[in-house]
């Protein structure tokens, strides 16, 4: 009777969990749609595109409850809502590292997006060398019988810090003892090279740009040069036909 108790109480939790947690996975869809329509935009209707990839996820239920146990954190769902705000997580991989403040600027224009808190780990880069820019917003989720304001990570990130980040992790993934300090100095290592290779294609892209542009504004004259002397051949041709035809009928009166 009281192991069927504790399991029905466990069923209760996972249920309410699970009510508690849906939300969140719809506030996920919201920003996913909203980056998706941006990208879609930038594909169709300009010549670059800043976003590469997005990715997202929604925290189990598990991982959920060990983060309130590790951080101590009130069991209810009011506390969790209040001071957890990665439970929902929208990931953006971007090329180049002036596109990640183009994507942060256009999530932040949206109407129905309030911005929380912004943590540039670029300007201030944690201690093992990770670099990204992470915006906590809050979108509003309008339910059948109310409406909720949800808080949504994003994390918006290059290629190569994505590729860093993505190894370090499987790195350690599932341990939690300490490492021998070289093997952290050479991740960061990794990470300041991962660094080194933005900023050098960064530079590589503006430098690509500027000769674009060049080539852009010499097909431009040349085009402007061709117009015109397709124009002035317009004109020499019309006035030489009816010259032509002029005379052609001046002769033929002549020899009436």
């Amino acid at each position: 009777m009281v192991k069927q108790l504790g399991v029905n109480n466990i069923k209760t939790m996972r249920m309410e969990m699970s009510k508690f947690i849906m939300p969140y996975k719809f506030a996920v869809d919201e920003i996913n749609t909203k980056i998706n329509i941006l990208k879609e935009e930038f594909t169709h209707l300009h010549e670059y595109n800043p976003i590469e990839h997005i990715s997202s996820r929604v925290k189990t239920v598990e991982s959920i409850i060990k983060k309130v146990y590790r951080r101590k954190i009130d069991p209810s769902f009011e506390a969790i809502k209040k001071e957890i705000h990665d439970i929902a997580g929208v990931r953006v991989t971007c090329s180049f590292t002036s596109d990640i403040y183009k994507i942060k600027e256009m999530i932040e224009s949206q109407q129905d997006i309030n911005v929380l808190l912004v943590k540039d780990y670029f300007k201030n880069p944690k201690p093992n060398g990770y670099r990204s820019l992470h915006i906590i917003v809050e979108i509003p989720i309008f339910l059948s019988d109310r409406t909720e304001h949800i808080p949504v990570e994003i994390q918006i990130r290059t290629i190569a810090m994505d590729f860093w980040a993505s190894l370090e992790h499987k790195i350690f993934y599932k341990y939690n003892k300490n490492i021998p300090q070289t093997l952290t100095d050479e991740l960061k290592n990794a990470a300041t090279a991962a660094a080194a290779l933005d900023t050098k294609m960064e530079r590589l892209n503006e430098e690509i740009s500027r000769y674009k542009e060049a080539d852009i504004i010499e097909e431009t004259a040349i085009t402007k040069d061709i117009s015109d002397y397709l124009l002035e051949d317009e004109r020499f041709s019309n006035d030489f036909i009816k010259s032509l035809i002029a005379n052609s009928n001046t002769a033929r009166e002549n020899a009436q």
